[in-house]
């Protein structure tokens, strides 16, 4: 691989809780974030801090909570309730990742899960291999 410089890149995601309970929140949160880990090969070490949104509807706990589950004690995180915008599901949490890594743009994964793949249906978990043919076709 040659030597490519490290870039901050944001990558993003979202996913709906079944309930506003802390428990719906903070395991939709983790899945969220595990997933957007596995998929991209985030170390924590990498990441320079994490934005958490959620939609008015959901105020029984702050999403960053996840974070500091599993383990990210050095990480900035911010978490921010979103204004209702039109067409937007209700339950949402949504992520902002800035990580310092050597991937390009195309070579991100975004995920948006578990309901909230009308967001981005390009970017949506289950149409993974739907993404991976269009980025080989834009080469």
């Amino acid at each position: 691989m040659p030597d490519v410089p490290w870039s901050c890149r944001g990558v993003r995601g979202a996913v709906l809780a079944e309930s506003d309970t802390p428990e719906a929140i903070l395991a939709a949160t983790r899945e969220l974030l595990e997933t957007l880990i596995g998929a991209n090969g985030i170390k924590e070490e990498d990441v320079a801090s994490i934005i958490f949104t959620t939609s008015p509807d959901l105020t029984a706990a702050y999403p960053a909570t996840a974070a500091r589950q599993l383990g990210w004690y050095d990480v900035a995180l911010l978490s921010a309730q979103e204004m209702a915008p039109p067409d937007s599901p209700p339950h949402c949490i949504r992520v902002l990742i800035h990580w310092n890594t050597r991937l390009s743009q195309k070579e991100i994964r975004h995920i948006y899960m578990n309901g909230a793949e009308s967001l981005r249906p390009d970017r949506a978990l289950h149409s993974a291999a739907s993404t991976d043919q269009s980025d080989e076709q834009a080469h």
